[in-house]
Order: structure tokens, then C-alpha cells, then sequence
């Protein structure tokens, strides 16, 4: 298990939102996944494969994000990857303010990671 893993999994949130929520930088995110086997859950949406994933973000109708991280939780994992729990929220453009959650799995290939799944719900709670 990796040592460092509240290190790496502040780091990489960090970087993550950072591209994430710049418009001009967010396609550049196909760095962080996997051509063919990284995974995303969009608000239920299962996508796959870098290309579909960056192609999803391309969609997304804001331009910009004021984000609030309230807790990054992360474990170690057994093949030296690192678990990741977001808590936060955000607001996009001009609208309300809501809450978050995101997992991240980063798995440890050959010295580096790559995120291989990643899953993002907003906080909506009784909505019809």
C-alpha cells in the first residue's frame, strides 16, 4: 500500500478541479484517464474510455465553476492505488449553489496513476 495516499489524493484533487473547472483547460483532462478503460458515472450516465469521457465534459452547458472542497477523504488500496471520497459544492454559472459527492480510483501503473473511476452526483435531494 502506498504511503503517501493523503498526499497524492489532496494533490490530485487539486489538479483535477483546476483543469476541471477552467473552461479553457477542461478537455485537456484526457491525460488523467485511460484510453479504453477508464470509467465515469455522470450523474447515472456510464461512460468509458477517455474519448467518451472528455467528449461528455465538452457537452456540459456552464461555463463556470465556483467550487468549495469541504473534505477529501482517500484510503490505500492493496495494488498501490488510492481511493479517493469528495465532498463539497459547487455553483455553476448563475445557478444555486449544490452540494457534491466524487470518488476518484487511481491505480498505480508503472510509477504514475491513472484514474479509472471516477464518480460525480450532485447533492439534489427531493426533486420530482
Amino acid at each position: 500500500m502506498n504511503p503517501n495516499f493523503e498526499e497524492i489524493g489532496r494533490e490530485f484533487v487539486k489538479q483535477y478541479y483546476s483543469l476541471f473547472d477552467n473552461q479553457d483547460t477542461r478537455l485537456g483532462m484526457a491525460v488523467f484517464y485511460n484510453a479504453e478503460s477508464s470509467l465515469l458515472t455522470f450523474e447515472g450516465k456510464q461512460l468509458q474510455g477517455a474519448l467518451n469521457i472528455i467528449e461528455k465534459f465538452s457537452t456540459l452547458g456552464f461555463k463556470n465553476i465556483n467550487r468549495v472542497i469541504t473534505t477529501v477523504d482517500s484510503q490505500p488500496m492493496l495494488d498501490g492505488g488510492v481511493l479517493i471520497s469528495v465532498l463539497g459544492r459547487l455553483q455553476c454559472d448563475e445557478d444555486p449553489p449544490h452540494e457534491f459527492t466524487q470518488i476518484f480510483i487511481l491505480q498505480a501503473i508503472q510509477g504514475s496513476f491513472v484514474l479509472m473511476h471516477d464518480i460525480f452526483r450532485l447533492g439534489l435531494h427531493d426533486l420530482p
